[in-house]
């Protein structure tokens, strides 16, 4: 075959292989994607985050035409050439004979999976002819959702609402964005509630109208609800802990906010910046763990470090790259931050901590272990009307939980808590 197409496709080949063999977030294999022709380099990236997406039943249809999995300090890469070429053939409908021969290219320029190629050829004819009635015999959700997260969503959940989660991870998840005022300008979307619009299409992002004249930003509604929880924080002093990439400070600063963010990550700290700059709002912006920062303000806002279980269907490697032990780790990083950020909040203020996880320890656990040990704390329940009406979106016991399922077309899966410190 002709070189066409096959540098999108080793591109994808070493972000898959950096996902699956060194556990390297998605976004961290982007890298492979420079040099690319943008056509190309966003062929790459569907390709590898759709194989991600239906990792295992793409490997479940594999295994039907295979005597067994091929071990990787023999065969290099050949799994997930194997994979590629199952995502091709079955999610993206490539042309058969383009896939497979791509396959074999990719297949020859690897020392390890070149001895395979004869393999690798043969299963992806029989998936090109006999791929798509086994993929349609398959519990899709339960085969692309890990043991471990299918064990703990259907404790927490049911089993029908993990099932349901499950399913909405199936697709990508769409962009939203936040408008800055109410006459901003906006790009062609529907309006979901408040200040938040879903894009009617992807594309280039700043080529969009109203991207450069900073009328909106890029924020999912979910994540975008925690500030709003903070209600009417005009002309106050608000503390955003862990503020990167500043889409709570610049929902914050708009409503009239003074507002310092704090964020650890220096890179992560001029994104806000530059955010801030685009959007023409205004903020402090600190370089400071949130551990360490000192202050005090009426108003402190927490978007704790987790395992971003919740934001899946934009994320799709974080199943294959984490385990039930990070949940572990990162409730207890996010726990010690949800302490220091206590301390700023003045007599009387408020605290608002959430997560982007969908994991009790993460979320509902945090809080109820803070209340038994902080009784200057309480619960300030969140009443239906400040979450536009969507009831289902509240606990029992007051907080808020989104889940990918919820609004047609999904949203991120976020736990907020709303809590007021005693005192004048």
């Amino acid at each position: 075959m002709t070189d066409t197409g096959l540098p999108a496709r080793r591109a994808a080949l070493a972000i898959l292989s950096g996902v699956l063999q060194k556990c390297r977030p998605l976004d961290a294999g982007l890298d492979q994607l420079a040099g690319l022709a943008v056509r190309d380099a966003g062929f790459a990236r569907a390709l590898a985050s759709e194989t991600l997406r239906h990792m295992g039943a793409l490997d479940a249809v594999l295994r039907k035409f295979m005597a067994k999995p091929l071990a990787p300090h023999k065969a290099g890469t050949a799994s997930e050439i194997l994979l590629l070429g199952a995502c091709e053939l079955l999610v993206l409908k490539v042309a058969p004979h383009a896939a497979v021969d791509a396959a074999n290219e990719l297949a020859a320029k690897d020392s390890k999976a070149v001895h395979f190629k004869p393999l690798i050829n043969a299963v992806l004819r029989k998936v090109a002819k006999e791929g798509e009635a086994v993929l349609s015999g398959l519990d899709r959700e339960r085969l692309s959702t890990p043991d471990w997260l299918w064990s703990r969503w259907t404790a927490q959940y049911g089993a029908g609402t993990a099932r349901i989660i499950g399913r909405a991870h199936q697709q990508a998840a769409p962009v939203d964005i936040v408008l800055k005022s109410q006459d901003a300008a906006f790009p062609p979307s529907e309006a979901l509630f408040g200040p938040v619009r879903r894009l009617n299409e992807a594309g280039r992002i700043d080529e969009l109208p109203g991207f450069a004249s900073g009328d909106w930003w890029v924020q999912d509604a979910a994540a975008a609800l925690p500030a709003l929880l903070l209600g009417d924080v005009a002309g106050q002093s608000v503390i955003d802990l862990c503020a990167a990439p500043g889409g709570k400070t610049m929902q914050l600063a708009a409503r009239g906010a003074n507002v310092t963010a704090v964020e650890i990550e220096p890179t992560r700290a001029e994104r806000i910046r530059d955010n801030l700059a685009r959007t023409k709002l205004s903020a402090e912006v600190v370089l400071a763990d949130a551990r360490d920062f000192e202050g005090s303000a009426p108003f402190v806002l927490i978007d704790a470090p987790c395992t971003a279980t919740g934001t899946i269907r934009r994320h799709p490697d974080l199943p294959w790259i984490k385990g039930a032990a990070d949940v572990t780790v990162s409730a207890g990083a996010a726990y010690e931050i949800l302490e220091s950020g206590a301390r700023l909040v003045a007599l009387g203020g408020i605290l608002v901590f959430a997560v982007c996880s969908l994991e009790r320890e993460e979320g509902e656990e945090q809080i109820a272990a803070f209340l038994s040990g902080h009784p200057e704390f309480s619960r300030l329940p969140i009443k239906a009307e400040e979450v536009f009406g969507h009831q289902d979106w509240i606990t029992p016991d007051g907080d808020l939980r989104t889940l990918p399922c919820h609004l047609p077309g999904g949203m991120d899966g976020f736990y907020a808590a709303r809590l007021r410190r005693s005192g004048a």
